[in-house]
Parts: structure tokens; C-alpha cells; sequence
């Protein structure tokens, strides 16, 4: 069986011996008061979770969510036990996607099994502090739901700092020049990652806050000022994660208003060139026509005067330009 710790907590302090999933039923076991059991799991087949269910009276439909990875974050009631449903994130080595997993959490009065599926972080750390801390501890089975609520929650934060770094040097270079095509699509990538960690975190908001302030069965009212502290940690990721967004909408915005100011510069140089040299080319082509009766054609200075008009008209017309900002 894929466990990973099964252990026995009283008065906040780990037994010496791990424990033994016997199949017999909690209810029917002597559990001594201020005692309860913490099975973690990782990544287990349906035969390995009825056993485990035998044991704490796990209800089959929990125990088919539980084993579903395509589940968004929810609370059930199930009699006097919960069934929570939480889903982590975490980035891929390339740093533009994220790879999603679920962790459920069976709570009951004096039990707590949590059910890692498709999520790298294990919880193994987390343990060993709340094992430190065995005041808290002591409180029971629903500080350790906050505990671990909480650690899936804050990793969602090296997410939003990696994504704020990506999105910053997007920014950064946007005001410079127009993203090339790889950029622009790296632009779109993100923004989809971005939609999809809210349609699939999102609903953790709505999970903690049903926590922090609901009347639900083996929650101590005392216990939910953690849950609380939970909530706000999910609606400052979540906040990030909407900045984020509109960061790389207003880059690419900006960088579409640079870009048409850089192309109205380029025009109206091309049209202020374009007008200076009609000039020459409007009087060279008057002159360039085989007529003997034009203006000056026999004198001895035409030649010159014409030469003279046309840098005159065209040094007139540069300066006018240059004066209203186009050249």
C-alpha cells in the first residue's frame, strides 16, 4: 500500500510506532480521548482506499471522488465527516506551464487521511514541523486540515512570482520594440495558463471560505480563525494571478501603441520626403517635355535660376517640416 505515514497523535505527540491499518473499524477500536490518526497516501488503486475506508467508515462516493484527479476544490458532508477536495499547482521545468494535481482530505472527529494524486509536493516536511509543534497539533485533526489547506495554498505563490518575473521582462521589452512572433505567442501561452489556474484554483476561494465561516461537523469553531488566514492567502494568489493578466494585456496594448506611433512617424517622413521631391521632379518633368517655347529655355542663366528655385523650394519645404516634427 502506497502509504506514506500512518501515525498516532495524543495530546499532540507522535507514537513511537507507526500505525497499523488493520481494517477494523475505527469505531469499534479504543481510541483514547485527545487521540486521533493521521494516513497519508500517495497515488493509491481503489482496492488500497477500501481498505483504508473500512477502517475510518470512508462513504464509497467520497471515496470515488478521491480517486477522480479531475475534481475541483469542494467541501462534502458525509454524517459527522468531511470530504475536502484541494488542487495543487506547480511549474514545469520550462517555467510556462503548470502541472496541476489534487490532494483529498477525509476529516473525521478523532482521523484525518489525505490522498495525494498526480502532486510531487509531499507533505513529508509539513509533517515533521507540525510534529515540532505539538501545541498545535494537540488541537486535533482539523488543525492539520488547515496545515495541509494551507501548504497546498502557498504553493501557488512561486508560481505568481515566476509568472510576474516572465510578464515584467515581456513588459520591459515591449516599451522598447513590438514582441516579435515568439513572444506574442509566449503572450498567449501565458494568458491560457492563466485562465486555467483560475478555473481551476479558483474554486479553493470558495472551499476556504466555506471553512473559515460555515457550521460544518468536526470543525471547532475556535479552529477557524486558520482557515480564515487561508482564505486570505487564496485571494492574494488569486489577485496576483488577475494582475498578471492585465500585465500582459496592457504590454501587448502598449506595444500596439508604440508600434502604430512608429509607424505614423514613418509616414509622415515618407509623405514630408514625398512632397519635397515633387518639387524637382515636377519642374524636371515641365522641362523634360519637347516644346521650344518655354520659360527661360534659350536664356543663359535659365539653367541656374531653375536650380536655384527648386533648392529653394525644397530647403523651404524641409525646414517647414522640420519645424512641425515630421523630419
Amino acid at each position: 500500500m502506497p502509504i506514506i505515514a500512518a501515525r498516532r497523535y495524543t495530546e499532540g505527540r507522535p507514537d513511537p510506532a507507526d500505525l497499523a491499518l488493520t481494517g477494523v473499524p475505527l469505531a469499534e477500536a479504543v481510541l483514547p480521548r485527545g487521540c486521533f490518526d493521521w494516513i497519508g497516501l500517495c497515488d493509491p488503486t481503489l482496492e488500497e482506499m477500501e481498505r483504508v475506508a473500512r477502517q475510518f467508515g470512508l462513504h464509497p462516493l467520497a471515496i470515488e471522488d478521491a480517486l477522480n484527479p479531475r475534481q475541483l476544490p469542494k467541501v462534502d458532508i458525509y454524517g459527522q465527516q468531511l470530504f475536502v477536495v484541494a488542487r495543487t499547482a506547480m511549474m514545469d521545468r520550462g517555467g510556462d506551464t503548470i502541472t496541476y494535481g489534487q490532494t483529498a482530505i477525509f476529516l473525521g472527529a478523532q482521523f484525518i487521511v489525505t490522498v495525494r494524486i498526480g502532486s510531487a509536493r509531499a507533505h513529508a516536511d509539513l509533517r515533521r514541523a507540525l510534529e515540532a509543534d505539538t501545541e498545535h497539533l494537540a488541537e486535533g485533526a482539523d488543525y492539520v486540515l488547515h496545515a495541509v489547506l494551507d501548504f497546498i495554498v502557498d504553493g501557488y505563490l512561486p508560481i505568481a512570482d515566476q509568472f510576474e518575473d516572465v510578464a515584467h521582462s515581456i513588459e520591459e521589452a515591449a516599451i522598447d520594440q513590438f514582441p516579435d512572433p515568439t513572444t506574442i505567442r509566449r503572450i498567449f501561452r501565458l494568458r491560457r495558463e492563466l485562465r486555467r489556474f483560475e478555473r481551476i484554483i479558483g474554486p479553493m476561494e470558495e472551499l476556504t471560505q466555506r471553512l473559515a465561516e460555515a457550521d460544518l461537523p468536526v470543525i471547532d469553531p475556535s479552529a477557524r480563525i486558520w482557515f480564515r488566514d487561508v482564505l486570505d492567502h487564496v485571494r492574494r494568489a488569486m489577485a496576483r494571478m488577475d494582475s498578471l493578466k492585465e500585465t500582459l494585456a496592457a504590454a501587448v496594448e502598449t506595444a500596439g501603441l508604440l508600434e502604430q506611433h512608429r509607424q505614423g512617424v514613418i509616414t509622415r517622413q515618407l509623405a514630408a520626403w514625398a512632397a519635397i521631391l515633387a518639387v524637382p521632379t515636377a519642374i524636371a518633368g515641365i522641362y523634360g517635355m519637347n516644346f521650344d517655347y518655354l520659360p527661360e529655355l534659350h536664356w543663359r542663366w535659365g539653367y541656374p535660376m531653375v536650380w536655384g528655385l527648386i533648392l529653394t523650394i525644397c530647403g523651404g519645404l524641409l525646414l517647414r517640416f522640420r519645424r512641425i516634427g515630421w523630419l
